[in-house]
């Protein structure tokens, strides 16, 4: 398979919000092996190369963009009441031998705002005159922007922005434009679809964070919660464990739980960690939905920054702590925006849960100079599991939800398993 991605970008600053959105793209076809060759114009300034710009897997190819060594002019003919320059069909010949030649060896052309944009008129005929000898490649036209209300009378040499193009299908980031979409290029729906913008997360995070979602795909889990603690038994990990697998086997969603851990003296930590994993297998996580970073090269702890970046995916915070003064953790989580819930049989936790609009539960804890411990009827795997219904009850019917949704669904891997390889 073999991707070409038509642009005629001139130029690659991420102010333009298309070289990012085309950005996300690339990354989509290079995760996945796909060939990708990005066309530009040829006087583009590969200087401005940035980020997955510059990723050797990416091949160029460049569009004539001057006849006589001058450059061409590019005229927004968004107006149909203008009229065409004495050259335009002249440059169109130029670019569409330059397409013919250059897009022969692919099978899909995705196109960006080519056949949409007034400003690519030039281009946009010239990529219609070239799909004649190109009957093989299929392509995919992206409009950006809300599609333009098609006129009433609209003169012949206007027509490349409001009719169909043979083996094409047309894009729009959102299903509410297809109907307008279909109606510019006076096309069926059937032939629309709708590819999201996707927002790319991970970029704005440390290398740490990356590094450690490189190795655990965290990424992909709906429900994602952290907890940064040492691993001693009064800080309770093996209850955010059973809580974690309970909440799994309720939602039946993907969960993973970070543990962004370091040693202690009060056990070993490899016999705790055991303890930690048997108990979330047991109330329903596999082995593989328990994230230890003190596994992948962070044994002295995760960078606290870092932490914080994980806060900010995530999106519930449990703690179980036997014993608190007063918990900076759960002010970092919920500054981040995660459900919290909290041990309610430790002062300082009820405190600040209950200025933060927390559940709660109850585990064993060290209340004011004495402790409790928790016995449940009819068992505590019945206690989680009640608790967990109500935590994704209330978790799905808040604000909260919607930063599930921003992580899972406008990812790039759900946006390119979803929309863009269905197509391919």
């Amino acid at each position: 398979m073999r991707v070409a991605i038509l642009t005629m970008f001139n130029g690659l600053s991420p102010t333009y919000s298309l070289v990012n959105v085309v950005a996300e793209h690339i990354k989509m076809f290079l995760d996945n092996n796909i060939d990708t060759t990005i066309l530009v114009s040829e006087t583009i300034n590969d200087k401005e190369k940035w980020g997955i710009y510059k990723d050797k897997r990416l091949k160029w190819l460049k569009i004539k963009n001057k006849i006589n060594n001058k450059q061409i002019k590019w005229y927004d003919y968004s107006n149909n009441n203008t009229r065409l320059h004495d050259t335009f069909y002249d440059e169109v010949e130029v670019i569409k031998k330059d397409f013919i030649l250059k897009l022969k060896d692919f099978d899909v052309c995705f196109m960006h705002d080519i056949l949409y944009q007034g400003w690519h008129y030039v281009h946009n005929i010239a990529i219609r005159r070239a799909q004649v000898y190109l009957p093989k490649l299929k392509f995919i036209a992206f409009t950006h922007s809300y599609p333009v209300k098609r006129p009433t009378n609209i003169k012949n040499e206007f027509l490349g922005r409001f009719v169909d193009m043979p083996n094409t299908i047309f894009a729009y980031p959102t299903k509410s434009g297809l109907k307008a979409l279909a109606s510019q290029y006076n096309v069926d729906i059937k032939k629309c679809v709708v590819i999201n913008n996707s927002i790319p997360l991970l970029d704005f995070m440390n290398d740490d964070v990356k590094d450690l979602n490189s190795k655990t795909n965290f990424m992909d889990a709906e429900v994602l919660i952290i907890y940064p603690a040492r691993l001693t038994l009064s800080k309770k990990q093996e209850k955010v464990s059973a809580l974690a697998g309970s909440l799994k086997k309720v939602s039946k969603k993907s969960i993973k739980v970070i543990f962004c851990d370091f040693a202690s003296l009060d056990i070993d930590s490899t016999k705790y960690k055991n303890i930690i994993i048997n108990e979330g297998i047991k109330f329903g996580l596999a082995k593989e939905d328990i994230i230890f970073t003190s596994d992948y090269g962070f044994e002295r702890g995760f960078p606290r920054e870092s932490v914080l970046e994980l806060f900010s995916l995530s999106n519930i915070y449990i703690c179980p702590s036997f014993s608190e003064s007063f918990g900076l953790t759960v002010l970092e989580a919920a500054s981040k925006g995660n459900f919290l819930v909290l041990n309610k049989k430790v002062p300082a936790l009820e405190e600040l849960g209950n200025n933060l609009n927390s559940y709660f539960m109850n585990w064993d804890a060290r209340n004011n100079g004495y402790d409790t411990k928790e016995n449940y009827y009819p068992s505590e795997e019945e206690y989680y599991l009640e608790n967990s219904k109500k935590i994704l009850d209330k978790l799905y019917s808040s604000p909260l939800y919607s930063k599930i949704k921003v992580r899972t669904l406008y990812s790039n891997k759900y946006i390119f398993e979803n929309q863009i390889k269905p197509l391919l």
